[in-house]
């Protein structure tokens, strides 16, 4: 089949997943299985796999390639998300992000109210869904505003911001876990590249928020009515609600909500015990790519470093140890404790399977021929891969909203070319990132998150686009510029 055809179909493809997940309203899961199959169709897969021949090489078959796909991805995805969807919803339900929030506050002073939100934020968002954080957030900010006097846009804009930009490329939130999983790339340096790009995300989406937020944006009347209630005695209904939607929106049960309710009975953990916990994972998997890039291979210390180093070994160590010390320790009983872990689950189910789904997609791309005829098509072009990946990503997080779906895609699309490229392993982790920072940007009515900041900081869909839009490309572009600069010394080097 000839390239044109062989692209053509994949651009199809992909307008027809856009048109089911947009108009239809399919879910993202049973589009990509969907868009799948007829794609396999449409390249001529067989239908079976067809065994190799002295003529012919082996074909995998359209459900043959589907299973490994999915298989493949969920192999390192769904134990990281779950182990971090657990560690989040334990430090969620022990109050540390009250801790962080208040540890960060005292340390910067009450004048440097937004800069010590957004610090505690850039923590409390590695192992908390985007979403579930910021609403976990939002009586923080609510309180801190109220004393200020300031609206809830002032110190949330650059909360969301940051918060955003942590959960597209740091591990183990599923987008960047899934997208490097297709393309091979090492998790521990996303995350050693990741981290110190997110750092200085922070510091830009403080400052950029506050050039933002220099005129005043009128406020939503149910959201003034919520802020002018906050500190009344409406407070701890507010708060309530607050919870609530927490609780919804991370699929919580009975059980880890009657756990919340006994918990909030206890002092908070300290700030410096969740931070501990929240970087212990992180310091695990540095040393093990550490030891891996100056030991030679073979070497006892560099295969203990590299086990001890493994994301799952890292996360899994972390989740137990967050379980005595901000469970047990504190006076949950086991039966609570399993509450709270059991109710983390649920909503990641969805995610882990929409992950899988792009898997199944990318693999098809490949067995297909298509990820090959778009790698030489973007050879011919000149233009450089990293760009590339970053303007694909971030067009198809414009076109449908879902950051995850935008970074599986572009890493399906792109695999082949990276994958075949001879590309040194931090190449991979920066191309993988650049595909992140893509999916960061143009936040807009089609996303979820878009509605959830917009609606608890009061801002219309008008100031919504001119503020949170506007926020999350340019944190999307500088994270793409920074990794464009270090992917430029790598190849110098």
């Amino acid at each position: 089949m000839s390239t044109f055809l062989l692209l053509a179909i994949a651009a199809g493809g992909i307008g027809l997943l856009l048109l089911l997940i947009i108009k239809l309203k399919v879910h993202a899961f049973l589009a990509l299985l969907i868009v799948s199959v007829l794609v396999g169709l449409a390249t001529g897969l067989p239908l079976v796999t067809v065994p190799e021949t002295e003529l012919e090489p082996a074909r995998v078959g359209i459900i043959e390639s589907i299973i490994a796909g999915m298989g493949g991805v969920l192999g390192s995805v769904a134990i990281l998300v779950a182990l971090g969807a657990m560690l989040g919803k334990i430090i969620e339900i022990s109050g540390g992000a009250s801790s962080l929030a208040g540890r960060f506050t005292k340390l910067l002073g009450p004048k440097r109210v937004a800069g010590a939100l957004t610090a505690a934020a850039l923590v409390l968002a590695i192992p908390v869904f985007f979403d579930v954080g910021f609403i976990i957030l939002v009586p923080i900010i609510y309180g801190f505003c109220k004393a200020a006097g300031v609206d809830p846009v002032k110190f949330g804009l650059p909360v969301g911001g940051i918060m955003l930009a942590v959960h597209v490329a740091m591990p183990p939130h599923p987008g960047i876990v899934g997208g490097a999983g297709i393309l091979g790339a090492d998790l521990g340096w996303v995350t050693m590249i990741g981290l110190p790009v997110c750092l200085v995300l922070a510091v830009v989406s403080h400052f950029f928020s506050k050039w933002l937020n220099r005129k005043n944006f009128t406020m939503l009347s149910t959201t003034a009515k919520s802020f002018a209630e906050f500190g009344t005695e409406k407070a701890d209904a507010i708060v309530a609600d607050a919870d609530a939607d927490a609780e919804g929106a991370s699929g919580s049960e009975g059980g880890a909500s009657g756990t919340a309710t006994k918990a909030r009975t206890v002092a908070p953990p300290s700030a410096g015990m969740v931070m501990t916990l929240i970087v212990t994972p992180l310091i695990m998997i540095a040393l093990g790519t550490v030891g891996a890039t100056l030991l030679p291979a073979g070497d006892p210390i560099r295969n203990v470093l590299a086990f001890i180093g493994a994301p799952l070994f890292a996360l899994l160590v972390t989740v137990l140890l967050a379980s005595f010390f901000l469970g047990i320790r504190r006076g949950w009983s086991a039966s609570q404790l399993g509450d709270v872990v059991e109710a983390a689950l649920p909503p990641v189910a969805v995610v882990i399977l929409v992950t899988g789904g792009g898997g199944a997609f990318a693999r098809v791309l490949t067995e297909s021929g298509i990820g090959a005829a778009l790698s030489e098509t973007l050879l011919a072009t000149g233009m450089p891969l990293m760009i590339m990946a970053y303007l694909i990503s971030l067009a198809l997080r414009a076109a449908q909203g879902s950051a995850t779906v935008a970074i599986l895609t572009t890493a399906g699309l792109l695999s082949a070319s990276i994958l075949g490229g001879g590309y040194s392993t931090i190449q991979v982790a920066l191309l993988a990132l650049a595909i992140a920072f893509g999916a960061l940007g143009l936040s807009h009515v089609n996303d979820s998150g878009f509605w959830v900041v917009t609606r608890y900081l009061g801002l219309g869909v008008a100031d919504g686009l001119r503020t949170w839009t506007v926020l999350t490309t340019v944190l999307g572009l500088v994270g793409f510029l920074l990794c464009f600069v270090v992917w430029l010394l790598v190849g110098v080097a």
